[in-house]
């Protein structure tokens, strides 16, 4: 079957369809050369087109035990090539995926003009127009102004309600199960909550910490999870990733903007201001906190200096732009989970107005 890919600016490529369907979205790539399933599985690439620059794709099959969330939510996949075995899964879950394209050319292509807006057709008797009028309805990511609706659970659940360690509110902005599942594994009780959750809501669960996850999109779009850090912040500890980080930044009075590229992979150094160690650690996000606020970098990325980490012991706030849980990637950072439950001290009371 034809598969025809057009990019921001209007040129198509060609490839082959693996998993049939039209769709669009921002063209990006990951680094990652194993952890296809945890990086598919991951909400944080909702609305978003993910290119592997890894050749092959699927070389262990696929294996639900290591999916991070219960669908894949790119929009569609690309690769030079990949499996039967990951392309029948694609095709089941109704997203479009091609291969036989060069992707490198794709990646330098992104490096060189950013992520870009990109429309995908794949299967019987489409055609490069097809393509086109796909990108044509493409938007950019910050216009998705109701993303996190679509990633966030509905109704909260908890995870370990017998844990003998703190009660940790975690506020599900398009959070990776094994963010969960570290916390767990330390003793923690969790309370996955709606991204927009309430401080009355809250206050239900008296939790010790709160805790934003990861998620896509533009953290400005997260407004309701900024009014709760706002509301929230010195009355509780706080820590944050990835997306976290930057709600937690800009709801503090600090600023964000969108990386050319983003960082996605899992082979990202970062350097710990306070000791000088440098670390590898998995990432995938496309905006950056510019300015911290009230907030101090800790860690910075070795490539770029882009802020990795931020602190505030009066505010006991602790986040990473990384992911410390990996899955796929280093286990570096695992320690941020045991830094996270020790700010809980003794147990604190949320007060709601």
């Amino acid at each position: 079957m034809d598969a025809y890919v057009a990019l921001e600016g209007g040129r198509v490529v060609e490839a082959r369809a693996r998993a049939p369907g039209q769709t669009r979205g921002e063209l990006v790539f990951t680094t990652a050369y194993t952890g296809y399933e945890e990086s598919l599985t991951d909400p944080s690439y909702e609305e978003q087109v993910l290119t592997f620059s890894y050749p092959l794709i699927g070389n262990y099959g696929v294996r639900s035990e290591r999916f991070e969330s219960d669908g894949v939510h790119p929009r569609a996949v690309v690769a030079h090539e990949l499996t039967d075995d990951v392309a029948a899964w694609l095709e089941r879950e109704g997203v479009p995926a091609v291969d036989r394209l060069d992707t490198r050319d794709l990646v330098t292509r992104i490096r060189e003009e950013g992520a870009m807006k990109c429309g995908i057709v794949a299967g019987e008797d489409v055609t490069p127009e097809d393509a086109l009028d796909q990108l044509a309805q493409c938007k950019g990511m910050s216009e998705h102004v109701d993303i996190g609706e679509q990633v966030s659970v509905r109704e909260p659940a908890t995870y370990n309600p017998d844990g003998s360690g703190p009660d940790v509110a975690l506020i599900d902005c398009g959070a990776k199960g094994s963010i969960v599942s570290s916390l767990v594994e330390r003793g923690a009780t969790v309370h996955r909550l709606p991204y927009d959750a309430t401080p009355a809501e809250i206050e239900a669960f008296a939790p010790d910490v709160l805790f934003i996850s990861n998620g896509p999109g533009d953290p400005e779009n997260f407004e309701a999870t900024q009014d709760l850090v706002r509301e929230l912040a010195g009355e509780i500890p706080m820590a944050g990733i990835c997306l976290g980080q930057q709600v937690i930044a800009g709801a503090l009075g600090g600023e964000t903007e969108k990386m050319a590229f983003g960082h996605r992979g899992v082979n990202q150094p970062v350097r710990d201001l306070r000791t000088g160690r440098v670390v590898m650690t998995t990432q995938n996000h496309g905006y950056t906190v510019a300015d911290p606020g009230p907030l101090d970098v800790t860690q910075v990325n070795v490539n770029d200096d882009t802020p990795e980490g931020l602190e505030s012991d009066d505010l006991r706030v602790i986040t990473r732009q990384y992911h410390p849980e990996a899955n796929p990637g280093p286990h570096d950072t695992l320690s941020f989970f045991d830094d996270v439950l020790a700010m809980t001290g003794s147990r604190t009371q949320v007060a709601a107005d």
